[in-house]
């Protein structure tokens, strides 16, 4: 009764800090863009996707965690300890601004390809005005259309990969992921399976035949470099986490 006790009220942690700190990724994101004067990173239908697809399905299944292999050895939690201590809301704090800021990062990096420095991107809206873009290249291509939609179909990407991760090293608060991996929750297995199918749906959507839903969310194919790209700034997030994690199994 005890181990399942203990294990409910860690279920209960996980879901809520994996929601809490998925959002202040979010909200890290477009706040960092708006700050620096950058184009929106995020559209609000791609926020929507996030939260409802994204979030929903990895956050329900961390209820369906296996019990920590050190339940029974952990002292015992004061009665009136909050779901949300002081720790947690500090690693969330942590983990959720490394999300906006690769979040924004790829968004940046991309038109830091493109040859437009920083300065010129906080400026963007006076392209042709206050400076003009690199040769061969107009402020069209730059921020209208596909040349829009690529770094933001880049940045939901790594967004998206992001949360995903996060969820599958969310199989213990504090257990290291190779110690607690996701295979011992096969129901947060289909849960980030299952999402990270339709984000690539509706990503090469055109090429299933179907292009006006990826026109609908702003979205374009993704090239094996681009994947690459997300991937080196998603990857990370495990490694902040498992630091994290090692912190936190030192105060208990």
């Amino acid at each position: 009764a005890i181990e399942e006790g203990r294990s409910i009220y860690n279920n209960m942690q996980a879901f809520i800090c994996f929601l809490i700190s998925c959002n202040i990724g979010e909200i890290a994101a477009i706040l960092f863009a708006a700050v620096c004067g950058f184009p929106e990173p995020l559209s609000a239908m791609h926020l929507l996707w996030v939260n409802l697809v994204t979030d929903g399905p990895p956050a329900t299944a961390l209820g369906f965690n296996p019990p920590s292999p050190d339940v029974m050895t952990q002292k015992p939690r004061p009665s009136d300890e909050p779901i949300m201590t002081n720790w947690m809301l500090f690693r969330y704090l942590v983990t959720g601004l490394y999300v906006g800021f690769a979040t924004v990062g790829s968004f940046v990096g991309h038109y830091l390809s493109q040859g437009v420095t920083l300065r010129q991107l906080s400026s963007w809206g006076k392209c042709n005005q206050v400076w003009n873009p690199p040769d061969g290249v107009t402020c069209e291509s730059l921020f209208q259309g596909v040349g829009r939609e690529l770094p933001q179909t880049l940045s939901l990407t790594v967004l998206v990969l992001m949360e995903l991760l996060k969820a599958l090293s969310a199989v213990s608060v504090n257990s290291s992921i190779f110690t607690v991996g996701p295979n011992q929750n096969p129901w947060l297995v289909a849960g980030v399976a299952l999402p990270f199918a339709l984000h690539l749906a509706v990503v090469y959507s055109a090429e299933l035949g179907f292009p006006g839903l990826a026109k609908s969310f702003g979205l374009v194919p993704l090239s094996l470099h681009d994947w690459e790209i997300a991937l080196k700034w998603a990857a990370p997030i495990l490694i902040v986490e498992e630091i994290l994690k090692f912190f936190g199994r030192r105060k208990r």
